[in-house]
């Protein structure tokens, strides 16, 4: 599988502390159909090793050649690629792509960012790791800094999607690598759906967390790989500090063991929160919840019956569903037929 762009940025940082020549190659910015986003990686030592993609493989032989001149050299480049290159012809682009790809040498000073970038992220901190990409000078600015910087509303919007790019300011071209926590997904209930639901999520790249005081329900031999907490959820969550970057999804149809953890929930700022049931059980809920303090505008936020309306009966067609519309709220994105239907 495919390294994350976090992975490639935390060997980068391991190579380099390992005594290693380095440079990092960065997806900066596409057109059409790009075969890899803006923000991806490629890590790079003098020894012609590498690790991750800007192209899917396309034009990664370039870019590593371009890419050992800057280690030797100890510079920088930009490299665009397109239909009209023959070289990204050959390779793949001819779709209709282009991409531009910043290539750097990692030196001492950058290898501080570097490590400084990944001790926010390990720790569930956004950040921003700023390149001038005429110069190469870096900065790495916290989410709690933000307010204090000239560029703060850009940074602030750039954080809330979590969108990594190329920005204009003050006559500078800037690259704006933004690191947000990785999605975590808190589930309450370790019920069939659940075990579904655990493949798919992990390969969008989110982390995992099932809460369930049924010991007979949360145990590794049906959770293979995912962390689990035998505790109720009012006790499991005090730990978790829940946060924009979470989602909830309530599956055991128990208000004794759901409504603890949607309860929580609403008081966090999760960007997701869904509970599974019929519309009665929903109208239900609703009035607990009423009986909580939590006025409709709050109760709003909550996705029920769960899932995108794909006709779902299955449980692994439920899981499809649920992970499907997780990701349309990350990504806040309308669905195409809701845009459909609206025209």
């Amino acid at each position: 599988m495919l390294a994350s762009d976090s992975d490639i940025l935390r060997k980068a940082q391991e190579w380099k502390e390992a005594g290693r020549d380095v440079a990092l190659a960065t997806v900066v910015e596409t057109w059409g159909s790009a075969p890899r986003p803006v923000g991806s990686h490629l890590v790079i030592d003098s020894e012609g090793n590498f690790l991750g993609s800007v192209s899917g493989g396309c034009v990664e032989g370039d870019v590593i050649t371009e890419a050992l001149d800057m280690i030797a050299m100890g510079g920088r480049n930009i490299l665009e690629f397109g239909v009209a290159d023959e070289t990204a012809w050959r390779a793949g682009l001819s779709c209709g792509g282009r991409i531009r790809v910043f290539v750097q040498s990692i030196d001492a000073n950058r290898a501080d960012r570097l490590a400084a970038f990944n001790a926010e992220r390990a720790t569930r901190r956004p950040c921003i790791l700023m390149t001038n990409i005429a110069s190469g000078k870096q900065r790495l600015v916290r989410a709690a800094d933000v307010d204090s910087e000239p560029m703060a509303d850009i940074l602030k919007e750039r954080l809330r999607l979590g969108k990594s790019g190329i920005v204009e300011w003050g006559g500078e071209e800037l690259f704006l690598r933004v690191e947000t926590p990785p999605v975590r997904l808190v589930v309450i209930g370790a019920v069939h759906v659940s075990q579904m639901l655990a493949p798919i999520v992990s390969l969008a790249g989110f982390d995992m967390i099932i809460i369930d005081p049924r010991n007979a329900f949360a145990t590794p031999e049906r959770f293979p790989g995912v962390q689990l907490i035998a505790e109720w959820p009012e006790v499991a969550l005090a730990s978790l500090h829940l946060d924009h970057y979470t989602a909830m999804v309530l599956l055991t149809h128990d208000p004794r063991i759901d409504d603890q953890g949607l309860t929580e929930a609403l008081r966090a700022d999760c960007f997701y929160i869904g509970a599974l049931g019929s519309r009665k059980t929903h109208a239900n809920r609703l009035e607990r919840m009423r009986a909580k303090g939590f006025g409709d505008a709050v109760l709003k936020r909550i996705h029920a019956p769960i899932g995108l309306d794909i006709g779902a009966v299955s449980p692994a067609e439920i899981a499809v569903s649920i992970a499907g519309e997780i990701i349309a709220d990350l990504h806040r994105k309308a669905l195409r037929v809701d845009t459909e239907k609206a025209a």
